[in-house]
């Protein structure tokens, strides 16, 4: 390849929905070095984050299919791949992965694949989890380079497959987007929130993994207590309903508020007072670290990724998984210990700014691109 030729790179995603994955991406293409670096995005579903990267000057585009090793996309992918002179494919996820790998080999075209946390979790049939675990050796093993999010995600994935090569390169925040000292749009008057009410953001996906019932639940208990507390759930997914239903069975209406999907989530951090997710398990919260960015007192649970990322008593607070009651504890201490919450939003803050900034990642996954394209 001539050294002047920038080198075309194609990010694949599974949806265009604004998620951890999708946030990566866009901070990815949005801080990669464009003198050598030309990047083109692929999701399989159509969503905010496409628009997001069109006005960012971007290439985005959507080829649709909602399942995994969708065989009648692999053709049209090909075929696209081809047309937009692709050098590289980077996929991000098991579902990006299994639709774009047939494509890529077919075209000798090196793979990177990002592995935001692995598709054979928790919850699973024990059938289901030994079918993932296949599937996954099957894509790690053509890929010619996998990079995990975390230490625990590649240890996770030695465990399973016996074999794994893996590097890691922790996510990283957008410190521009993410900067606690920008001026925001009033949120809080716009939920309705007093300057003496102490606001929870929970602004994930509403989904089994994040555990949006326990969340409900920990609230209750810590309400009865610090009747200050409110607590905002921002984002939408399978467990939305049932989540807002617990709410209303626990008599909490008025007390948490419920939002869709948000494109300016700095602003709605930026009107909390304590970030919380209780997820089952994460590769490496992207979350969370916005959240720390921002100046916010974290509570996450005590699981995989989300342990490299926060230090208990140092930068957050880390509790048991599916433990409502801890979950309840800690936000009541936080809520009544002012010195705690200031201590921990300042560590936080710096954690992010020397460790996980998003130009030391996407410097890591240049490396990583410029090594393959000279092969």
């Amino acid at each position: 390849m001539s050294s002047n030729k920038k080198i075309r790179v194609l990010e694949t995603i599974r949806q265009g929905r604004i998620g951890g994955g999708e946030s990566h991406v866009l901070d990815l293409v949005g801080t990669m070095d464009r003198t050598a670096f030309e990047p083109v995005v692929l999701s399989f579903t159509d969503g905010p984050m496409i628009h997001a990267l069109e006005k960012i000057g971007v290439q985005a585009d959507v080829i649709h299919s909602e399942k995994p090793f969708d065989f009648k996309v692999w053709k049209q992918v090909k075929t696209y791949m081809k047309e937009n002179r692709i050098d590289l494919v980077h996929v991000h996820g098991t579902r990006a992965n299994s639709n774009v790998l047939w494509a890529a080999r077919r075209l000798k075209l090196p793979v990177i694949y990002t592995i935001h946390g692995w598709s054979f979790h928790e919850g699973l049939h024990p059938v289901s989890r030994r079918l993932r675990i296949a599937a996954e050796k099957f894509i790690t093993r053509r890929a010619d380079v996998n990079i995990c999010v975390s230490e625990s995600n590649r240890h996770t994935g030695e465990k399973a497959f016996g074999k794994f090569d893996a590097t890691v390169i922790h996510n990283g925040v957008n410190l521009e987007k993410f900067n606690p000292d920008a001026a925001y749009p009033d949120v809080r008057a716009r939920y309705g929130f007093s300057a003496e009410d102490i606001v929870i953001a929970y602004v994930v996906r509403i989904t089994l993994q994040k555990d949006p019932i326990s969340m409900i639940q920990a609230f209750a208990q810590a309400q009865q207590q610090v009747p200050a507390l409110k607590l905002l759930m921002v984002g939408e997914g399978d467990l939305k309903q049932e989540a807002m239903e617990t709410a209303a069975r626990l008599g909490l209406t008025g007390k948490v508020i419920f939002d869709n999907f948000r494109q300016d989530v700095p602003a709605v951090l930026n009107a909390a007072d304590i970030y919380c997710l209780p997820s089952l398990w994460e590769g490496f919260p992207i979350g969370v670290l916005e959240a720390m960015a921002m100046g916010k007192a974290v509570i996450a649970s005590d699981v995989d990724g989300t342990r490299e990322a926060v230090q208990h008593e140092s930068n957050g607070l880390l509790v048991p998984a599916r433990d409502a009651g801890a979950l309840a504890s800690a936000l009541v201490r936080l809520a009544n210990d002012n010195a705690l919450r200031a201590r921990l939003q300042q560590q936080a803050k710096d954690t992010i700014r020397k460790t996980y900034n998003v130009g030391n990642m996407t410097r890591k996954i240049e490396e990583v691109y410029r090594r393959l394209s000279v092969r």
